[in-house]
């Protein structure tokens, strides 16, 4: 939208030859007209205009739709106004009096930036299965499928996946579709309690059994009676406690340390372990009958670089929780989503979590920008970027559109040179852009 009306004409014309559908107008009420219409996917506005600031315009066509791109003109001696506009919302600037060139590259990257917020609005739309579980992707889906299908049953069941996972929000959602949601959900860490106090801690212990012991402690078993006990970090449990714990299963019972009498327990047993136990069987370091007793189920949960679709919906609910504590308000930029699905994730969703909560204490703006994740998540290997192709099945033309973008990035969307630098030709280029098909109305 511009009020020169000679402008106006030029950007229609030159970006008609490139077979976009452009709409000239000079007032501020006949592009809300249009955008309230849905005719609007990027908007080009100058931002001196008489009855409506460019700025405010952008504000109204981001709050109609988040997935429109804005690109804002400027005179050249008002690039602090451009520079206050990128920051309200707007995705590049143009001062003024500028080259054809140059409205052509910002115009090929807002297509670009229009197709990242549309593939990050589709991957929000995310099934939200219990309060903090997220499952989008296949993986996770089969996972919640398993868990609604045990949950109403007594069967104890063994989660096991790398750390950082979600292993214990999987024995929450197991817990609250079981007949025991009322009951007590007791979580305990086998390998944060030293080996010498865990019996007590699990069983209870009677007041003098030990110097410290100066009064009776029931223990976390009969804490979660009529609910659920969840042992994380099972793999640690010091094989001398493992017969123990097989007995309380065993009997449905539990006598405290020091104690004469037992008492009866109806609590239902979900662990968790990074490590492989079939492996620490053969190895003599965990109980096989301990073992079958507690893995009547199996819950295998994938690492997070294997559940790309996730991604972005699980940065999402860390943003929301992030924002919440810190009493800001902040979104989620297009490029810092693909910023976040381009990287391996090592640490998993706990990772994810720490670098959504660093982008939120270190932005500046209302959108979290790439630069504001950690810089890690930009040192994944040219190896990497192919194991994720694998990893999320992409097919080939999938992953040559991910390769062009990378390519497009590094000449600075000059298209000539990306075909040259590929080995392809530039109509190639236009069709895995969608520019062939593909309108833009402004």
């Amino acid at each position: 939208m511009d009020d020169d009306v000679a402008l106006g004409q030029m950007v229609k014309d030159l970006l008609g030859e490139r077979g976009f559908a452009v709409s000239v107008v000079a007032r501020a009420a006949d592009a809300l007209e249009r955008i309230q219409a849905g005719e609007v996917e990027i908007l080009v506005t100058d931002l001196r205009m008489p009855e409506m600031g460019g700025m405010e315009l952008i504000g109204h066509a981001l709050r109609h739709d988040p997935r429109i791109v804005a690109v804002a003109m400027t005179g050249f001696g008002d690039l602090e106004t451009a520079v206050r506009a990128v920051r309200g919302g707007a995705f590049d600037y143009l001062p003024k009096p500028f080259e054809p060139d140059a409205l052509l590259l910002s115009i090929d990257k807002s297509v670009a930036e229009r197709a990242q917020r549309e593939e990050l609005a589709s991957l929000r739309s995310v099934v939200h299965v219990s309060r903090a579980v997220v499952a989008k992707s296949a993986q996770m889906r089969d996972v919640m499928a398993l868990v609604e299908r045990v949950a109403p049953t007594p069967a104890s069941v063994l989660i096991t996946g790398p750390s950082g996972t979600g292993k214990e929000l999987i024995a929450r959602a197991v817990h609250e579709r079981s007949d025991r949601a009322n009951g007590p959900f007791v979580a305990v860490n086998c390998a944060a309690i030293p080996a010498e106090l865990l019996e007590s801690e699990l069983f209870g212990v009677k007041r003098g059994a030990f110097t410290d012991a100066r009064a009776d402690r029931a223990g976390l078993f009969r804490e979660a009676n009529g609910g659920t006990i969840f042992l994380d970090e099972l793999g640690d449990l010091p094989l001398a406690m493992q017969p123990k714990l097989l007995r309380v299963l065993q009997e449905r019972e539990v006598r405290p340390l020091g104690g004469s009498s037992s008492s009866p327990i109806d609590v239902r047993v979900i662990s968790a372990t990074r490590h492989d136990l079939r492996k620490a069987l053969s190895e003599g370091t965990f109980r096989e009958d301990l073992f079958y007793r507690l893995a009547v189920v199996e819950v295998g949960l994938p690492a997070l670089r294997e559940r790309p679709d996730d991604i972005v919906p699980l940065a999402e609910r860390a943003l929301e929780r992030a924002c919440a504590r810190a009493k800001r308000q902040r979104t989620l930029s297009g490029a810092a989503a693909r910023k976040l699905l381009e990287h391996s994730w090592p640490g998993n969703v706990r990772e994810l979590e720490n670098a959504i909560e660093r982008a939120v204490a270190l932005s500046n703006g209302d959108v979290i920008l790439p630069e504001d994740l950690p810089q890690a998540l930009g040192a994944d290997t040219p190896q990497d970027f192919l194991k994720h192709a694998v990893d999320r099945s992409w097919t080939l033309e999938e992953l040559s559109r991910a390769y062009l973008a990378r390519v497009l990035e590094r000449t600075g969307g000059n298209k000539k040179q990306a075909a040259a630098l590929m080995g392809i030709d530039r109509r190639t280029i236009q069709r895995w852009l969608g520019e062939e098909k593909d309108d833009l109305k402004g």
